[in-house]
């Protein structure tokens, strides 16, 4: 945590614009757009298993109330 506490914004723009340098603007953005569409995917796939697992549910009380 210590790491943290020392950086400020004047080194989060310097190692900024050493990864502009290495990876350039387009691979980046590329990047940015893979791992957002990772990340929407990640919660759609949360979302579906909590639906089923909510249905199941639903399903077993159902049948203990017959």
């Amino acid at each position: 945590m210590g790491l943290f506490k020392t950086i400020g914004p004047l080194e989060l723009i310097i190692i900024l614009a050493i990864v502009l340098l290495l990876f350039g603007v387009g691979r980046l953005g590329k990047l940015g757009k893979d791992l957002g569409e990772g990340i929407s995917a990640f919660r759609k796939g949360l979302k579906s298993n909590e639906d089923k697992s909510n249905e199941e549910k639903n399903d077993a009380e159902e049948e203990e109330t017959e």
